[in-house]
């Protein structure tokens, strides 16, 4: 089969990339080995949220300017031009966000701490400046769901100011679910509570506890296709109701990565879902072709390639005692060789390994033995000189590098 790209990995930065590429008229294939690090996303985006030396970012284009040529960002050209593409490239798939990239908001997260973001979904809970934008505040839980820990976002609210009453809410149909604590996890309860008729009672619930609350705060555990029921329960909530983000598997996530793959097949993009990339045909520096696990005997072949497979947690890289590696096709990786420099013992500490990567040039080509391959690039966490953590940067990396790699195709 051939195409005009082949990106491998359907996360975040992959999908970004084949929509761009998808939008311009070409003929993309995306192989995606099953869920991405989407499930474990907050339903805000960041681009830079803290200095190398640790300092909450007020403004990220001012703070991205100030990162070493090793960095990511400093082969994006036109930062802040692209992140307003992104955000845009986010709504005409369905996700409404509000923050700008000169400027961060805060959220609050699933133990009460409050990040600065660039960008956060709509109807979530953002706050700007050092307090909220209300003295009383209903913090509601559904009975037997332990991801949204209360007492902590409780404590994080009251240090803003905030007067918060914890109230439980619950409908049969949620009851029922309770019988097995697997099943009260953030995507079962969505499913539970996946039509208007559920969610107007739920609604009816919020109603009758909100009491003199001057807003309601959630879960986010609406809405896996889309935010049609979180924008009913809204209408039929007498009081503001704003999101928390939950501890994982994330409502948010899961959604993003639908409404984009939706748009990604919706301009014709070709997504192969469940398989796995296991080979590549490298003929001087040019890669020719990919093979699958589950396409046996079909060789994937097209103009560029672009990888976008993530770090450890996706195996993009991969780690023995000795080495790190690219599992694909051994693409050149930049780590540390003294195996016991990857690791610091303080866990609290930024840990080296997570600045190792693929090595790129400056247009994020990769290169095999020394070699540049002139039609292979790499986007996103797999990249290395970032440590996403540390940074609070790590959709912003994905995403403005998946839209340079696309521009730089596009060139060609």
């Amino acid at each position: 089969m051939k195409f005009n790209t082949i990106i491998i990995g359907g996360g975040l930065s992959g999908l970004t990339c084949g929509i761009e590429l998808a939008k311009a008229g070409q003929k993309v294939a995306l192989v995606s080995t099953g869920q991405s690090t989407l499930h474990f996303a907050s339903g805000s985006f960041d681009l830079m949220g803290y200095t190398p030396d640790g300092k909450a970012v007020a403004n990220p284009l001012e703070a991205i300017a100030q990162l070493g040529e090793g960095h990511p960002y400093a082969k994006v050209d036109g930062v802040e031009a692209l992140a307003t593409k992104a955000q845009e490239l986010l709504a005409e798939a369905g996700v409404k966000t509000n923050g700008k990239a000169d400027a961060n908001h805060c959220r609050l997260t699933p133990l009460g701490a409050v990040k600065p973001t660039w960008l956060s979904q709509e109807d979530y809970l953002t706050i700007d400046g050092d307090k909220l934008a209300w003295n009383k505040v209903a913090l509601m839980n559904i009975i037997g769901y332990l991801d949204f820990p209360t007492k902590f976002i409780a404590e994080g609210l009251r240090k803003l100011g905030a007067d918060v009453e914890i109230k439980p809410i619950t409908l049969p149909e949620l009851n029922a679910a309770r019988k097995s604590p697997t099943e009260m996890r953030a995507t079962n309860i969505a499913k539970v509570l996946g039509n208007e008729e559920i969610v107007k009672r739920l609604a009816g619930e919020i109603n009758a506890k909100a009491g003199n609350a001057e807003v309601v705060l959630l879960p986010a555990v609406l809405g896996i296709k889309n935010s049609a029921l979180a924008q009913l329960l809204k209408e039929q909530v007498s009081k503001p109701v704003h999101f928390v983000a939950t501890i994982p598997p994330s409502v948010p996530g899961t959604r993003l990565q639908a409404l984009l793959r939706k748009r990604f097949e919706a301009l014709g993009g070709t997504f192969i879902p469940g398989d796995k990339v296991v080979a590549g045909e490298i003929s001087g520096n040019t890669l020719k072709s990919v093979e699958t696990e589950k396409l046996v005997g079909t060789k994937l072949v097209a103009d560029n390639f672009v990888l976008a497979a993530g770090s450890f947690m996706s195996r993009g890289l991969v780690s023995d005692y000795v080495k790190v590696y690219e599992p694909i096709m051994g693409l050149d990786v930049d780590y540390i060789a003294d195996r016991a420099a990857w690791t610091k013992d303080d866990a609290l500490e930024a840990q080296p390994y997570m600045e190792f990567g693929v090595k790129t040039n400056a247009q994020f080509q990769v290169s095999k033995d020394g070699t540049t391959l002139t039609n292979a690039y790499a986007v996103g966490a797999i990249l290395s000189g970032n440590n996403r953590v540390k940074l609070a940067n790590g959709e912003g990396v994905d995403m403005l590098t998946a839209l340079t790699v696309a521009n730089n195709i596009l060139k060609k």
